[in-house]
């Protein structure tokens, strides 16, 4: 079976940067598989992201999704592909109702001119609801706080109907509880669509630990597994030891 996402001999670096920051990365990951991506700051750990998801080009090497290249197809391919980068949180000044941020994962699919079907709106509801949020519909995401935030990004994907998850950092910055219920909910949105994800965490905790494979980044290229346990332990120190 064709894996959901292959990186061979992957190159990648900033524009500007005289030293690349990913270097000769290969790795498959198969469909609905789970994959924690793990490593010291400045590893190349959101990089890896960027470039899986088609956001940064590739100086060398090949991204593929299912069996496409992501330097063709990026634009398409994104339509299946949920994002949620570090660090997004929204000002309290941030006017968008959750019901629309969470609708507007419908625009890739249909574009932006197009009005939302009554489906699209039905969609946006039910997964509103999977995450618990449907209090908050009318509220400002702003409004929220940075753990209800998480789960209006993680409903989208959810409407969305992504079957490839990218999260950096998902539960970074929050508290014990919140940790917990967005590692939970990250689990179960995995199950639910099948949805080969990949996580970036510093978190030693449920997410880690339910992790098919976990792959260690040092200083831009995948520890040898020798090495792996000891990097794990260093990247996890340096992070929250949630009680996840």
């Amino acid at each position: 079976m064709e894996p959901a996402v292959r990186l061979a001999d992957v190159h990648a670096a900033y524009e500007g940067e005289r030293r690349g920051t990913l270097h000769g990365i290969d790795f498959a990951a198969s469909r609905g598989e789970l994959v924690a991506v793990v490593g010291p700051n400045g590893a190349g750990k959101t990089t890896l992201l960027e470039v899986i998801n088609g956001l940064l080009p590739v100086n060398r090497g090949v991204v593929s999704v299912w069996g496409q290249s992501m330097s063709v197809a990026a634009h398409r391919l994104r339509r299946r592909i949920g994002y949620m980068p570090q660090d997004l949180f929204f000002p309290a000044s941030t006017p968008f109702l959750v019901a629309d941020v969470v609708l507007m994962a419908q625009f890739a699919e249909r574009g932006v001119f197009r009005w939302p079907t009554r489906a699209d709106r039905a969609r946006a509801r039910e997964a509103m609801l999977t995450m618990g949020i449907s209090e908050f519909a009318r509220r400002p995401i702003g409004r929220l706080s940075g753990g209800q935030q998480r789960k209006v990004l993680l409903a989208r994907t959810v409407s969305q109907r992504a079957a490839l998850l990218l999260l950096d950092e998902p539960t970074a910055n929050l508290d014990p509880t919140s940790r917990k219920e967005i590692s939970d909910s990250i689990l179960e949105i995995r199950d639910s669509l099948g949805a080969t994800t990949f996580v970036v965490s510093h978190d030693a905790g449920r997410l880690l630990d339910a992790a098919d494979r976990t792959i260690v980044l040092v200083d831009g290229r995948i520890a040898p597994s020798n090495q792996d346990q000891a990097s794990v332990a260093f990247s996890v120190s340096a992070g929250s030891i949630g009680d996840l």
